[in-house]
């Protein structure tokens, strides 16, 4: 595996680790909670994060996304377009991903593992390689998979915040 390789591998994991430390222990109602009526609540940020992981890597690689080849969808049952990942979600839609943390871990781990085996498959040349012309710059695959990981760590970072107000809340 190459160093780049490597560091990707382990930003991912970093996230996948986080996830875990912000949903094991907490049922559904702190998954649902917000500080405030337009935050975003846990649960939605950690099934964002994952769906945008998901979608992302799944183009980048040419397959098709765990959420829909593995039936995650049907499973979630959520109220949104079938291939929806949160973005541009307004906090109505976002307060309606109220799911179990065993399924919401599950999805994630699957999305972690599929990422992980395609990041340890690359080598450095194959980060140059433009996967989306629509911006200038083109996008390459380095670019794209570095903006997939910065946008998960400010997710699952936002998911800590809220489950620290949530445990004292409780208290």
């Amino acid at each position: 595996m190459t160093c780049s390789a490597q560091l990707l591998v382990d930003g991912f994991a970093r996230v996948h680790d986080t996830v875990h430390g912000v949903v094991d222990g907490l049922a559904l109602e702190g998954l649902v909670y917000r500080p405030d009526p337009r935050a975003n609540p846990i649960g939605w940020l950690v099934w964002h994060l994952t769906r945008v992981q998901d979608d992302h890597v799944a183009d980048v690689a040419g397959a098709e996304q765990r959420w829909t080849a593995e039936g995650w969808d049907n499973r979630f049952a959520l109220p949104f377009d079938r291939l929806a990942t949160g973005y541009g979600q307004d906090p109505g839609e976002a307060g309606l991903v109220a799911v179990e943390p065993d399924l919401l871990l599950g999805y994630h781990d699957a999305v972690h593992a599929t990422t992980t085996e395609y990041v340890r498959g690359l080598v450095d040349t194959d980060l140059d390689r433009v996967v989306d012309t629509r911006w200038d710059p083109p996008v390459t695959l380095g670019v794209r998979l570095v903006s997939v990981l910065a946008d998960d760590l400010q997710h699952v970072g936002q998911a800590a915040y809220v489950r620290g107000i949530f445990e004292r809340r409780s208290h």
